[in-house]
């Protein structure tokens, strides 16, 4: 993979991006995540966890309270637009945002998701226990969503895999 520097930074706004769609009946994608990377979720009519528990992947914090975790874009929205997400239609952008079958969508603890904000890997990275996951859902979502990788990014992305 070539390293190719990131453009139009300037120009990203988050509403470009579409978030939290109808996934299935009453679900919208965060409560479709939530579901999904709960363990033993129960859920009202309007699809809404009323109970489970949830583990963060970013630094194992552990909840029985679903408002207290967010859903995390793996590749920031940020991120996707300054590596070609740019020069996408506001369609693709809304596949991109809400993709539940990519490794694209996780949910953690909100401490850690603001801690990681729209930084890449050579920014910042997870607890090391979850650093390859990590690492291997990053390039398979820029993989699969033909987005380019800057010279820092590739540098720590290499290093993470090569200890994998």
């Amino acid at each position: 993979m070539t390293a190719t520097a990131e453009t139009h930074g300037d120009s990203y706004d988050r509403d470009l991006f579409p978030t939290w769609i109808t996934i299935s009946g009453t679900c919208d994608t965060r409560e479709w995540i939530l579901k999904r990377d709960g363990s033993g979720v129960t859920t009202n009519s309007a699809c809404t966890a009323t109970s489970g528990t949830w583990t963060s992947a970013h630094d194992n914090v552990v909840t029985t309270n679903p408002s207290t975790f967010d859903i995390d874009h793996v590749v920031p929205l940020s991120e996707a637009w300054a590596s070609g997400a740019w020069a996408w239609t506001t369609t693709r952008r809304r596949a991109f945002a809400n993709d539940v079958t990519a490794p694209q969508l996780i949910a953690v603890s909100a401490s850690s998701n603001r801690s990681k904000g729209d930084k890449d890997p050579a920014e910042w990275l997870p607890q090391t226990s979850y650093r390859c996951t990590y690492a291997r859902a990053w390039v398979q979502v820029k993989h699969d969503y033909a987005l380019t990788v800057d010279a820092g990014e590739k540098s720590a992305l290499t290093t993470i895999l090569n200890a994998c």
